[in-house]
């Protein structure tokens, strides 16, 4: 797998209960969606997180965090999580802010 299975489990624990929750590979990586939007995946060492555009310059500035771009795209909305940067209360900061942005999407 092109994905960290440690970040993917750690992930499912954080969101363990969570209702409309589902998992899909995706571009080498699991993605969780939430009532069918992306919410959150693992990579390989690191996380993504789905915070919104709004939230983003926000999100920035938080410890691990970085613009989630492949090549010179850059993706808007989406924040880049290293792993050795996100301990289990801070992936539950991530979670919830990603979930402020997710919850205010029409189901899918």
């Amino acid at each position: 797998m092109a994905y960290d299975e440690a970040l993917a489990e750690s992930l499912r624990v954080a969101l363990k209960g969570t209702a409309g929750l589902s998992e899909k590979k995706m571009f080498g990586g699991l993605g969780f969606f939430l009532n069918g939007n992306m919410l959150c995946a693992a990579d390989k060492g690191r996380y993504v997180f789905r915070v919104g555009k709004d939230q983003e310059a926000a999100a920035l500035t938080r410890p691990g965090a970085a613009p989630m771009a492949f090549g010179e795209r850059r993706i808007g909305g989406f924040v880049f999580v290293d792993a050795g940067e996100c301990d289990a209360a801070a992936l539950g900061e991530w979670i919830a802010m990603a979930r402020a942005f997710v919850d205010t999407l029409p189901p899918k």
